[in-house]
């Protein structure tokens, strides 16, 4: 009989011929029957969408229908992987259908919506222009090639900017080590918020700085300090949001009861060895926070965290503050071996004439923790 045949062998007799033909009727019928229960199974709805794949499977492995025929199964069956989210799976099964029968419209349809759900949106575009050449009236096809050449270009649009972000960051970056300077964690955040320094087309670095009176705590902000200008530019500390604050004729800070705090009398401090300097992974990592790069991989940017800066302070001031002269320019200043800038600058001011000047200088305050 022909079932007891041996695979690939030939029948030899009449009764094994009508046997063959018999079986394969058979399995005709049964791939047929195994369609239509697909079919069934997803026009009930999605809890019967893995009956349907069992279904479309089991009349695919028949190996019985034409190709045209098999085409439809695997298009079916990329349909309802497409309805459960596999689109790999999809994706695949659309590329067999399509291998067999590559006028098979559906299928097509089926592939390019697998690729662009996978974010393969030149191999989506690709389909859908191949669609349109079989089906020019396939509406659908149309409208799915429009929405795929817009997130195309919209994904290369943030890739520009991603790439773009990660340029800026590592030029900045280079022109920290170029100047020597040492970027350490963030100290004030709650008072400035994610502030960054900008490198100019110049190679001029910009910086956002906080200034800080210690007596009260209280702050001001400057949002652009360049590092080529000197603190005492356009009078001390004209950088301010009160312009001439400092000037004699000015009103006292709000808890400067006793007006202590003025132009000659006020005094710039920086925390010397305050931290350890950031590995070249994390400041690069600070630069791109916020930005289209945030998420982007850098590699060769690992680096070795850096051991803390010796303690070494000069100049008059308290334990581990150092006097800033005014007439240096900020570049100057943020390169000492000694400051660790807490991502932006911050410096200090306290007043001479004042009796907290006291306690600062004896080095009995410090920035709170």
């Amino acid at each position: 009989m022909a079932l007891w045949m041996e695979a690939g062998s030939e029948p030899m007799t009449e009764n094994e011929k009508a046997d063959l033909i018999a079986i394969t009727a058979l399995k005709e019928s049964a791939a047929i029957e195994f369609k239509e229960q697909g079919n069934e199974c997803v026009r009930k709805g999605k809890k019967h969408y893995s009956e349907a794949i069992e279904n479309y499977t089991k009349a695919i492995n028949q190996g019985v229908l034409s190709d045209s025929e098999t085409s439809i199964l695997f298009s079916n069956r990329a349909h309802v992987n497409l309805l459960l989210g596999n689109y790999r799976r999809a994706l695949t099964d659309a590329e067999e259908a399509i291998k067999l029968c590559p006028d098979n419209v559906k299928a097509v349809y089926r592939a390019a919506k697998a690729s662009l759900s996978l974010d393969l949106l030149s191999e989506a575009q690709s389909y859908c222009e191949k669609g349109i050449k079989n089906d020019p009236g396939n509406e659908d096809m149309k409208k799915l090639l429009k929405v795929v050449i817009l997130k195309k270009q919209e994904k290369e649009e943030h890739e520009a900017e991603v790439s773009r972000a990660v340029v800026e960051a590592k030029a900045c970056l280079s022109a920290f080590e170029n100047r020597g300077v040492k970027i350490g964690k963030a100290m004030y955040r709650e008072l400035t918020g994610l502030k960054k320094p900008v490198l100019d087309q110049n190679n001029i670095l910009h910086w956002p700085v906080l200034l800080l009176y210690a007596e009260a705590m209280t702050s001001d902000f400057v949002e652009d300090f360049c590092e080529t200008d000197i603190f005492v530019k356009f009078g001390f500390l004209s950088f301010l949001s009160a312009p001439n604050m400092f000037s004699e004729d000015s009103p006292p800070l709000p808890w400067d009861k006793n007006h202590e705090y003025t132009r000659e009398a006020i005094e710039l401090y920086y925390e010397a060895s305050s931290g350890t300097p950031l590995p070249r992974s994390r400041v690069l990592q600070y630069l791109l926070e916020g930005t289209k790069g945030s998420q982007a991989e850098t590699t060769g940017d690992e680096g070795t965290s850096l051991t803390k800066t010796p303690y070494n302070v000069k100049g008059k001031g308290s334990s581990g503050m150092v006097k800033v002269n005014e007439r240096r320019t900020l570049h100057d200043v943020l390169k000492e071996p000694n400051l660790v800038i807490p991502e932006i600058p911050v410096f200090y001011i306290v007043s001479k004439r004042s009796k907290f000047y006291k306690d600062f200088a004896a080095g009995k305050w410090s920035p709170p923790s």
